[in-house]
């Protein structure tokens, strides 16, 4: 996975330094604070240091842009004046997001009162001040149509740092969005009008690369899959699913064939999503690997590679967006509706994340794929119980949106079908809930991942220029 790179400025005033003794070396250490715990983020930092002159200001807006940063963090240490943040956020062209951190809750008055050095008090209270020049800052951002966000409070705040992770995870959401190579196989499945889907405005928004693949590449990788390939990967199968005894083994060692054609196969085209279909039209190996393909595919999502059916581009991309996120990211829809318990079975058939199943994967065989051709082995799983959150990508207005809600995912009775399924709470009740995410007009798949992540997925939006819709 590529890395964010995250910049790096504490913003001060060069006057201070000489009359204040020790106040630039104080706050450079609270701007090595905020290094240490950005990087701990798992991303890469890039720390200028201490920005006090609009010349320093210009010099690190071209450091910045060299170093290619996806987001600037402007530690505000104490007063400081806009001209020298406006020539480097211009020529950074990043989104800004401004720390207004103070090191205590508040000065100890007493203390402070009896140092009886007014020079010292001085100094003392400007390593307290960096709300003095937020309004400032802002005003001159806003006048320059410069987006930028805000995080006020405490330097090691537990509530501060939560917010502060949420945007650079946000960041390395993005960042892997802009390198997602997606592989598209097949096409759409006829009638769907729902999830057809314009790929410049995909590029345009998110960034990546459509790699447009034939599924004759993938049966000819799949006939030079050697036995020894084949006995390790329905190993592999054995180990990370619950195999039901009704499986033939032949059935097995058909989807592993394709499992160890897809994983060559994805490493060739450096794929990191797929979307497919095939209806098949009497090609024989083409139809073999197409209906084999759902073990391996689950394989991948769980693996950070998500896949999924029917084509369907704009949730694969939520999937991606939800993985990249930590919370998974299964292929979802809605199933039918418990009226009795006031809760949604939402699931799919094909590929299931595996990462996020609750207890072992169950690989069950079909002797027909319902609305598609072939038959073979599907898997059979629910999302983990507790908070869950469903992401759509959808269009609204001429553009993309992120629409999402949280709810929890609660055990009970599903249906054992060989797909995915699980038992959806939302706080609006079943019925509310469904006329509320379909007022917009989503298309009818979402991806389902673990959490509550909505405040990240806010903020992904705000950082792609796109509206978030919350529902519930």
């Amino acid at each position: 996975m590529v890395k964010a790179r995250v910049g790096l400025v504490g913003l001060g005033l060069d006057a201070y330094w000489a009359q204040f003794s020790g106040l630039e070396q104080r706050l450079l250490g609270y701007v090595k604070r905020v290094e240490e715990k950005v990087g701990a983020c798992g991303v890469e930092v890039v720390n200028l240091g201490m920005i006090d002159t609009p010349q320093k200001s210009m010099a690190a807006g071209h450091a910045l842009r060299r170093e290619d940063v996806d987001l600037l963090l402007i530690h505000v240490t104490t007063y400081a004046l806009s001209a020298t943040v406006l020539p480097m956020v211009r020529r950074a062209k990043a989104p800004v997001i401004l720390l207004n951190l103070q090191p205590e809750a508040a000065i100890d008055y007493a203390w402070f009162n009896a140092l009886g050095d007014r020079t010292a008090m001085t100094g003392e209270w400007l390593a307290y001040c960096s709300a003095c020049p937020v309004p400032e800052i802002a005003n001159v951002f806003r006048r320059a149509g410069i987006w930028f966000a805000q995080v006020t409070g405490l330097l090691d705040g537990e509530d501060e740092w939560r917010e502060i992770e949420g945007w650079v995870r946000a960041a390395q959401v993005v960042e892997t969005m802009a390198h997602n190579r997606v592989g598209l196989m097949g096409h759409y499945y006829s009638g769907m009008l729902d999830i057809v889907t314009d790929l410049t405005r995909v590029c345009a928004s998110f960034g990546g690369h459509f790699e447009v693949l034939e599924v004759d590449e993938l049966s000819a990788m799949r006939g030079d899959v050697s036995g020894a390939e084949t006995v390790d990967r329905v190993r592999e199968f054995r180990d990370e699913f619950e195999v039901q005894h009704d499986c033939e083994e032949a059935e097995l060692e058909r989807a592993a064939k394709t499992s160890v054609a897809l994983d060559a196969w994805v490493a060739r085209h450096e794929l990191g999503s797929l979307a497919y279909y095939y209806k098949g039209s009497g090609v024989t190996a083409n139809e073999d690997t197409m209906s084999s393909i759902i073990l391996g595919t689950s394989l991948l999502t769980g693996r950070g590679i998500p896949v999924a059916g029917e084509y369907e581009v704009k949730n694969v991309l939520a999937m991606k967006m939800m993985d990249a996120l930590g919370a998974g990211g299964s292929f979802t829809e809605f199933y039918g509706v418990d009226l009795a318990d006031d809760v949604l079975l939402m699931g799919h058939d094909g590929p299931g994340h595996v990462g996020i199943a609750e207890g072992k994967v169950k690989v069950r065989p079909l002797t027909v794929y319902h609305g598609k051709v072939g038959r073979g082995l599907s898997v059979e799983m629910s999302v983990k119980t507790g908070p869950v959150t469903i992401l759509s990508i959808m269009e609204d207005e001429g553009r993309f949106a992120l629409q999402y809600a949280e709810g929890m995912v609660e055990g009970g009775p599903v249906l054992e079908i060989g797909n995915t399924n699980s038992r959806f709470r939302f706080g609006l009740g079943a019925r509310g809930f469904i006329e509320a995410w379909n007022l917009r007009g989503p298309a009818h798949h979402c991806a389902a991942g673990v959490g509550h992540v909505g405040t990240k997925l806010e903020k992904v939006a705000a950082l792609l220029g796109l509206k978030a819709v919350k529902v519930c």
